[in-house]
């Protein structure tokens, strides 16, 4: 097979990351229709993430985070969007790349896309993708179960999402 000069498995994954800006963006601007809510999870050590640093010494490699409820002054634009979220009561300030993404799930929809942070292509070679989309859906799941027992005490835990998270290992070159 003939080496992709053209690097079409990044401008994928740029494309995909379009996806995600357009549902922050709609979020942000006509707030989030029905059941849908977000999950994303993102590397906290790349360039471009700002939050607070006694956030950072809790979450040093990835963070994942919830769009549902408590959530104010979203801030979506071309490279990266801002939100403020309550971490155990206490208010931050995020400010998170999209290149900085790792992970994106619409449990109301069962729909997830993951990403290889930009300059981490390397890093990844050799890693299952198969297996981080079941580490990453199983991550979901437990933080979908924690939410739901919090909503309501007297609820049974949701199961764990049974949705498919697209990689892009398809359109990857085999070395």
């Amino acid at each position: 097979m003939a080496d992709d000069l053209m690097q079409y498995d990044l401008m994928a994954q740029n494309a995909l990351r379009g996806v995600v800006r357009q549902a922050l963006d709609k979020a942000c601007n006509e707030g989030l229709p029905g059941e849908h809510h977000f999950y994303i999870s993102y590397r906290t050590d790349m360039p471009g993430v700002e939050m607070s640093e006694r956030l950072r010494s809790q979450y040093p490699e990835e963070i994942t985070i919830v769009l549902q409820h408590q959530f104010w002054d979203m801030e979506v634009s071309d490279d990266q969007f801002r939100v403020s979220l309550s971490f155990n009561k206490v208010p931050e300030n995020l400010v998170i790349p999209y290149n900085a993404l790792i992970g994106f799930f619409d449990p109301s929809v069962q729909f997830g896309l993951q990403f290889v942070p930009e300059g981490m292509e390397a890093d990844m070679e050799g890693v299952d993708m198969d297996a981080r989309n079941e580490e990453l859906l199983e991550e979901l799941g437990g933080l979908m179960a924690t939410e739901s027992t919090q909503d309501s005490q007297e609820s049974e835990p949701e199961a764990a999402p049974q949705g498919e998270v697209v990689s892009l290992d398809a359109f990857r070159k085999n070395k």
